[in-house]
């Protein structure tokens, strides 16, 4: 793909989220309101596989920044119109709170979160 805006992907392979999942469905709608329904070829959650995909040149895929926390892309990326963010959260009992895996991934994902 050497278009340069989503509407350009409209006749390009997709990779998305199997069906029914959050993300599949706002990719979706994302699409439909660039005025196309995508072309999905491949499906899966795993977003490195997704990833790998894009770069050997057989789909396009909209993905979250946070896959590039730390790293430089590989692969060249296209800014969405109106700059879509997304909130990310935690849940824990209050009694599990303040163990120590969970204090760890909060900071992992805060960590992370950083980068993008």
């Amino acid at each position: 793909f050497t278009g340069t805006s989503l509407t350009q992907a409209r006749d390009s392979a997709w990779v998305m989220e199997p069906r029914g999942t959050a993300s599949r469905h706002w990719a979706e709608q994302l699409c439909r309101q660039a005025g196309f329904e995508p072309d999905v070829r491949f499906e899966t959650a795993d977003l490195q596989a997704q990833i790998r995909l894009i770069e050997s040149g057989h789909a396009v895929a909209v993905l979250p920044d946070l896959v590039w926390a730390g790293r430089a892309p590989g692969i060249r990326l296209l800014e969405l119109h109106g700059e879509p963010r997304r909130t990310i959260f935690t849940a824990a009992r209050h009694a599990s709170a303040s163990r120590p895996a969970v204090k760890a991934s909060r900071d992992v994902l805060a960590r992370a979160v950083e980068f993008v």
